[in-house]
């Protein structure tokens, strides 16, 4: 059976809005982020399935096809990899290899999971996240520790349920200060 990792981008007091200014995409602003990137296309690899929510898929879809220069591959990947948006009033999504999926969250998720693949992974979208936690739909968390406290924004376990406890899986620092955090359910 497939899995469902969360992968985000996270301060050290676990905003993951990056509306306050604080997240640059690996590569970007002079700092040498080639491990970040490497663990990021390792991530990659190893999934098959992207799975978003309405608003982040608006938002990558009007980014990524226009990066002509992205040397770190995630432009490539998103326009290949099969991405599922949950919407309700997404009609055309006009971005190939895209699936809009209407029906209850828990009964897709299960149909994708239940599929033939490798593992899907959701960014962003906190709503559709925080949904898929309070279903228990994940297996794995992949957090990417930024060393920036912004003291306000949206985190990603307010008000969660469904977490419970979390048994680390590993733990890997990276050159700019990023650290990832791998948790599963315990």
């Amino acid at each position: 059976m497939r899995e469902l990792i969360v992968t985000e981008n996270i301060t050290l007091d676990g905003v993951i809005d990056a509306a306050a200014g604080w997240f640059a995409p690996a590569g970007a602003a002079g700092v040498d982020q080639s491990d970040v990137i490497a663990a990021i296309a390792e991530h990659r690899a190893a999934a098959d399935g992207f799975l978003v929510g309405r608003v982040t898929f608006e938002q990558l879809r009007g980014y990524w096809p226009k990066q002509t220069d992205d040397r770190t591959g995630v432009a490539g990947y998103l326009d290949t990899v099969a991405k599922y948006v949950v919407s309700s009033t997404l009609d055309d999504p006009r971005w190939a290899n895209t699936t809009v999926l209407r029906g209850p969250l828990a009964e897709e998720i299960l149909a994708l999971k239940s599929a033939p693949g490798k593992d899907i992974v959701t960014t962003g979208s906190l709503r559709l996240v925080r949904a898929l936690i309070a279903a228990g739909s994940v297996d794995e968390y992949r957090l990417f520790v930024y060393p920036v406290v912004v003291g306000r924004g949206q985190r990603l376990f307010e008000d969660a349920t469904g977490v419970g406890g979390l048994r680390l899986v590993e733990t890997r620092p990276f050159r700019s200060g990023v650290v990832l955090l791998r948790y599963r359910p315990a």
